[in-house]
């Protein structure tokens, strides 16, 4: 067939992009504009082989092999297929698993299946050397493009640069149509101001289940000055501050019987989280009647309603964090039939129900949000989801501030 397709390994040309833009191999380090890029990688082969394109594969890894936000983006383009490896951390540092296999397995089933007459690798791996000498044989011309080293050597298999029919070179001016470096903040720069609706959740008091407990005037911030008492003999005595916010062992020690509160107004409130949601337990205190009472979104989602979300979800959301929680809350308002419930749900402003939240946050774990990202949940991407979340009911970005001043 007189048609050509590429296949890229997104960690050699978007690594080797970052080392050359940014001068270190980590991808964190460039901002990438996909609808460009996958552009010009058409442009390139249907330039360079001379042949109309059949399609690109664009091979990644992935934490569990869920897609991530970029890769949402990449399946629903024209002429686009993702195939997912795993993404595992070891020593420090993250490795692709089985993105070269799935590679050398495509390689070689297009070739057999006469599929194209050229297939342009994006790649530096000498794994896939085999691969590329089974589908010579099969009379496919294999175009090797490389992406321009940051020391100007190679920064491919020197086998694999010796095997290929064609090489090609993919320039800092090339790249640069779709990649970019990140500009570095200086230290003495102030830190950058979050969106409106992100610093209205961020300045919200802690609910009531908190230790009320602020830091003293002229007390270096992070640190609690220690409190004094006078004892009968006249004899002054420091007491230890009381955290900021009590973990579950303290929450669990107020509710202990005999046990006297830090503050006349302090109600420890426990909950569970569960695969169901928060789950209360027997002597705790539950949240607001007008909280406990609003419908979830799965409670007002009808089956065809369900089908048709699951086929927006996987063909026109993206996953950016901010657009979740939109898409949440624009699906979870059309279908309220009692919208004194928005009211409701308004005057609580920034903090959403544990039911409705709970529900929330384990959408968003569908588009790849909430993983493990450096052994560490993303607290900003939560943040984000829930201003998502907020903004589709247009709540004033100064109530945040109101409520923190309370």
């Amino acid at each position: 067939m007189d048609r050509c397709i590429v296949l890229v390994d997104a960690g050699y040309l978007l690594g080797a992009a970052a080392s050359l833009l940014a001068g270190e191999p980590s991808r964190s380090r460039i901002t990438v504009d996909h609808a460009a890029l996958i552009q010009a990688l058409r442009e390139r082969a249907e330039s360079d082989t001379e042949r109309p394109l059949l399609r690109i594969y664009w091979f990644d890894g992935a934490p569990d092999r869920v897609p991530q936000p970029e890769h949402r983006r990449l399946r629903v383009m024209p002429r686009v297929t993702v195939r997912l490896g795993a993404l595992t951390r070891s020593d420090g540092r993250w490795a692709q698993k089985g993105v070269d296999a799935a590679m050398h397995a495509e390689l070689t089933e297009l070739a057999r299946n006469r599929a194209c007459s050229d297939i342009v690798l994006v790649t530096g791996d000498g794994d896939l050397l085999p691969g590329m000498m089974a589908a010579k044989e099969h009379g496919v011309a294999v175009h090797l493009w490389a992406v321009q080293a940051a020391d100007g050597d190679y920064n491919q298999s020197e086998d694999l640069v010796a095997e290929a029919d064609e090489r090609r070179v993919l320039d800092r001016a090339w790249i640069t149509q779709a990649v970019r470096a990140k500009e570095l903040t200086a230290v003495c720069a102030p830190p950058p101001v979050p969106r409106p609706e992100i610093a209205a959740i961020l300045s919200a008091p802690l609910p009531e289940s908190a230790l009320a407990a602020a830091p003293e005037a002229g007390v270096e911030e992070g640190k609690h000055a220690p409190a004094v008492s006078v004892a009968e003999n006249g004899v002054q005595e420091r007491v230890p501050a009381p955290k900021g916010v009590p973990t579950p062992k303290d929450l669990a020690a107020l509710r202990a019987p005999g046990a006297q509160p830090v503050h006349p107004a302090t109600t420890a409130t426990l909950r569970w989280s569960s695969d169901k949601g928060w789950v209360d337990r027997p002597g705790v205190v539950a949240e607001p009647a007008e909280a406990a009472s609003m419908p979830t979104l799965a409670q007002l989602t009808t089956a065809e309603q369900r089908w048709a979300d699951r086929e927006e979800d996987i063909t026109t959301v993206g996953g950016d964090p901010y657009e979740v929680g939109q898409v949440f809350a624009r699906r979870w308002i059309s279908r309220l039939g009692d919208q004194s419930h928005l009211q409701r749900l308004s005057g609580m402003y920034p903090r959403i129900p544990h039911r409705i939240d709970g529900e929330l946050l384990r959408y968003a774990a569908r588009f790849g949000l909430l993983a493990h990202k450096d052994d560490q949940i993303d607290e900003n991407d939560r943040y984000a989801i829930r201003a998502g979340f907020w903004r589709e009911f247009d709540v004033p970005a100064g109530a945040g501030e109101h409520a923190s001043a309370e």
